[in-house]
Formats: structure tokens, C-alpha cells, sequence
């Protein structure tokens, strides 16, 4: 993979929130994903992280109703059922092997969705989430603490990165044909050092 192929990889993981719901995922990538991820770097080399994966049509609705789903977004409270996910991956720190984390999950959830774009799928990072309600909906122990919530499927949404406007608004939006804006700074606005 050339640095060119691989920034085009980066840019194209744009968090997608609205995804083709007919088209379903087996278990055999969400697998192949969380090999991805138990391979990457782990803090101390303590490998914490645990994880559920989920395709399951009921389940999935219970994940969903969990989340928070675009906070700039007021107006929308999520996708309609045709296009939500249809997969998710939960991370989970294991506090029987470390109580701290560090940043093992977002290394873990990064890779898997770089992972997911090679595959033709798209996803969703999750921080906002309903910590009691989902740790109830999946049985999940009390040595486990819930760290991010990965939503996958195949991507309806077109995403575009933009420069930021003159003031400096740093807020995703949609337009009226529901293309997803992410304004980004530019290189020279945080690079604040260089010898």
C-alpha cells in the first residue's frame, strides 16, 4: 500500500451513520475485524480488551436504542430502520486483567473500521452511550466496563470533508440532498512546532 492509497483509506473512513439495513454481515467478518484489532499495539502489552459482536435483527435494536446517534444533528434522532446498522462490535475493558485502558479501545475501534472500508463497509464510532441500560440488554459481567460501541454496515451516506468556514465551525451538517458535511482544520492551523 502506497501513503497516497493508504490517506485515501483515512479519508474514506468518514463515521457513517445511515447504511443499506438489507444488507447483512456474517459472522466470519465481524471475526476477521476483532482479529484486526487483537493484533494491534496494547498498552503494557496487557491485551484488556474484550468484545461482543452482534448481527442479530432483535439484539441490534436493543444496541441501538442505546446510543446517541449525531449530537450536531438536533433534529435527527437517528436512522430510520431502513438504513441503521446491521452489525456492531462492543468493546470492553476486562478489569480482571487491568483497570486501566489507556487508549487500547480506540486503537482497536480505528483499525477495525479502517478494516471495515477495505471490506466495502462503512461504521460508526460510539462514545455516547447508555452504559447501564446496554450492559443490562447484553448480560455483560461486572468485570467488564463498556469502552465504545462500533456500528457496521454497507454505507447510503455520502460523506464530504470540507475546509472550515471563516468562523471556525467545527460542526458536522447535512445539506439538502442529506450529503454529511465534516469541516476539518487545515495541516498549517495544528502543527504548532517544527525544528
Amino acid at each position: 500500500m502506497t501513503p497516497s492509497s493508504f490517506k485515501n483509506l483515512v479519508k474514506k473512513n468518514r463515521s457513517c451513520r445511515r447504511f443499506n439495513n438489507a444488507h447483512k454481515i456474517d459472522e466470519k467478518t465481524l471475526q476477521e475485524l476483532v482479529d484486526l484489532a487483537r493484533n494491534c499495539a496494547s498498552a503494557a502489552n496487557k491485551q484488556p480488551l474484550k468484545y461482543i459482536i452482534c448481527r442479530d435483527d432483535a439484539k441490534n435494536q436493543e444496541i441501538f436504542s442505546c446510543l446517541g446517534w449525531a449530537a450536531y444533528l438536533k433534529d435527527w434522532k437517528g436512522p430510520v430502520k431502513e438504513e441503521r446498522p446491521s452489525a456492531y462490535i462492543v468493546i470492553m475493558g476486562d478489569h480482571t486483567i487491568s483497570d486501566k485502558f489507556w487508549c487500547d479501545h480506540g486503537i482497536a475501534a480505528q483499525t477495525m473500521l479502517l478494516g471495515a472500508r477495505t471490506m466495502g463497509l462503512g461504521g460508526c464510532m460510539f462514545g455516547s452511550i447508555n452504559i447501564k441500560k446496554l450492559t443490562a440488554a447484553l448480560n455483560i459481567g461486572n468485570h467488564l466496563e463498556i469502552k465504545l460501541v462500533v456500528a457496521l454496515g454497507k454505507p447510503v451516506e455520502k460523506i464530504q470533508i470540507d475546509a472550515l468556514n471563516e468562523n471556525g465551525d467545527i460542526k458536522y451538517w447535512r445539506d439538502e440532498s442529506q450529503v454529511h458535511h465534516v469541516p476539518k482544520r487545515s495541516l498549517i492551523d495544528i502543527i504548532t512546532g517544527s525544528w
